[in-house]
């Protein structure tokens, strides 16, 4: 076993806090989804200070913070950065409290260190003091992933990737997604987030289904799949608009056994349920 302190030494211990967070409040979403997407509330959850002072720095310089990794289990979290903490002045209570400055200590972690505590945490946020962490929690490092953890694949439902994720997923064949994507053919949507406008697109005959498919988009050399609208995007804005804007989405699943006219006709009826031909989409046809 690693001990957590002993794999993330810090500068100062006694002035080191960790925070553990499970859930954003009011509905705003698992923190690990927050954390994934680069989402503000992420940062926004650790700025926050309470009205229960158990519940912020106190005395604190620096902060460890930490996103439940709940795609593992309850008791797993996953690295979210290091950080210098200033408070805000006047003091702000009930509110953004905090200023945090990340910090380069650690920072090659940052979504890919996850630990495991020897029993899940009954809170929303959890605190510690870094130096009774480990007597108190026993958090050992479970896993250091080669790369952005994406998790494992959360269901056709829920499946909602940017281009640079899709790509990580495609070039280290990620099984759980690889499994579940090859697996079934399906009708498919590409949403233009710069813009809202949207693309359907369908997997119908090829042999490996969804999989086949959108590993034809996370290639380089072929982001458009050859679409005529989506290519023309390409033209005018470049690769990198594609890359940094594009978001895939799985709208209907089917059987890799049924025939290849039945996926196309759901193919359409998604395209005129989401009025997605040209002027308002990208289709063309």
């Amino acid at each position: 076993m690693i001990r957590l302190t002993d794999f993330l030494p810090v500068p100062e211990p006694s002035s080191t806090k960790l925070k553990f967070h499970m859930r954003a409040g009011n509905g705003g979403g698992e923190a690990w989804d927050l954390l994934v997407d680069d989402d503000p509330e992420w940062l926004n959850m650790s700025r926050w200070r309470a009205v229960n002072a158990n519940n912020n720095m106190g005395d604190a310089r620096y902060l460890l913070a930490w996103a439940q990794y709940y795609p593992y289990g309850p008791n797993y979290f996953i690295f979210g950065g290091f950080f210098r903490v200033t408070p805000v002045m006047p003091a702000v209570i009930d509110g953004l409290g905090y200023d945090l400055k990340l910090q380069n200590l650690h920072a090659e972690y940052i979504k890919r260190l996850i630990i495991k505590l020897d029993k899940p945490l009954g809170r929303q946020v959890y605190l510690r003091r870094y130096e009774t962490v480990q007597e108190q929690l026993a958090p050992e490092v479970y896993e250091l992933a080669p790369d952005t953890k994406l998790g494992t694949f959360p269901g056709y439902q829920n499946t909602r990737l940017r281009h640079h994720e899709l790509q990580r997923i495609v070039a280290n064949d990620e099984p759980s997604w690889k499994d579940a994507l090859s697996s079934v053919k399906g009708v498919y949507v590409i949403t233009d987030l710069s813009d809202g406008r949207l693309y359907v697109g369908s997997a119908s005959g090829e042999a490996n289904g969804l999989w086949q498919r959108w590993s034809g988009y996370a290639q380089l050399s072929n982001l458009t799949g050859g679409n005529r609208e989506l290519e023309s995007i390409r033209r005018e804005l470049g690769d990198a608009h594609i890359v940094g804007n594009f978001q895939y989405s799985i709208l209907e699943i089917f059987d890799p056994k049924t025939k290849a006219e039945t996926i196309l006709a759901r193919e359409s009826f998604w395209k005129q349920a989401l009025h997605t031909r040209r002027p308002h989409g990208l289709n063309a046809n």
